[in-house]
This record gives structure tokens, sequence and C-alpha cells, in this order.
């Protein structure tokens, strides 16, 4: 007994139809340099803007530096970028005393959430604190930005205890030991 085989007309209407998408741009992670200046505080203020009415002004202004405070980052802090087809998607930021590294201005344009785009460029800058010899990182978040506490959480980060005020604001201290 031979089963019988659908013909093709049969079978697509079965089937569930898929939508072709066109993958994702490779996401590389570079050094910024400062050519890259103008581009990471725009991509700052996109990721920030959102939360903007969340923050008095002093703490929204300072959340999101202007061109000539990121050359500033630059000379003081090694600073990254992920870039896909040439354009900055996401950077983050991270200075060293000692043993200890913090993190600042990490930021991923809305339309690279949930790529994987922010956990490569922690990764990455991880990697660089340990080349530091770095045993800790601290960074400082403040409560609008739930969905950042959770991926800082995901990734082993946990509240030191410290809470200082942040133009105006709750600054809370994250932790993580190396």
């Amino acid at each position: 007994m031979k089963a019988e085989v659908p013909t093709c007309q049969e079978r697509t209407s079965r089937q569930p139809s898929t939508i072709l998408t066109m993958p994702a741009p490779a996401i590389e992670i570079r050094p910024a340099s400062p050519s890259d200046a103008s581009s990471i505080a725009a991509c700052l203020l996109e990721a920030f803007a959102p939360y903007q009415s969340a923050y008095t002004p002093e703490a929204f202004a300072d959340t999101v530096p202007t061109t000539a405070q990121v050359h500033l980052r630059l000379q003081h802090m090694n600073v990254l970028v992920a870039t896909a087809d040439g354009k900055i998607v996401g950077t983050i930021s991270a200075s060293t005393n000692g043993p200890l590294g913090h993190l600042r201005g990490m930021a991923v344009l809305p339309e690279w959430r949930r790529t994987g785009t922010a956990a490569r460029l922690l990764a990455a800058i991880e990697d660089w604190l340990r080349t530091r010899q770095c045993t800790e990182i601290t960074l400082d978040t403040t409560e609008p930005l739930t969905r950042a506490i959770a991926f800082y959480e995901k990734h082993g980060y946990r509240r030191s205890g410290n809470i200082s005020d942040f133009f105006g604001m709750p600054l809370i201290e994250y932790i993580k030991r190396l």
C-alpha cells in the first residue's frame, strides 16, 4: 500500500507561511577612535532618550555626554564600540584604579537590543579589564533602567549596597568579582 504524496499546492496550504528576513549584519567590537565621538554621543542619546522623563535634567545631561565630553572620555577611559556595516550601534567605557575597574556609558541602539550586542560589548570590556589585572568591576545605574539592571544581574553583577545621589535621583552601585 503506497502512501499518497501531497501535491506542492497541498503541502504549502497546510504549512504556516514563512517570512524570509535578511540576516543581520555582523557586529564588530573595536576600540573607539576620536572620529567616533559624535556617533558615540548620538548612540548614547538615542539609547537613553526613552528614559529622559524619568531623569532630572542634570542627571540626563551627565548620562548623555556631548561630543566634546566623549572626546574627554576617549582620553581617560577605554571606550569600545559595536559596529554593523560601519555604523556604531553600541558603546561601553571603562576605567581602572588598581584592581578596580569601573564601567560607564553602556548603550545599544533600540533596534539592536536583544541581538547579543550588549553581551558582546560587556564581555569585551571585561576581558580588557582582566588584562589590566582588575579583580572587581563596579558600575552605577538608576532605577528607571530596569532592563539594564536585569541584564547586569544576568551577567553576574550584584548590588553592592552603595547608593548615592545622582543629581537628585538614586544612583545604585553594582559590583562583579572577576
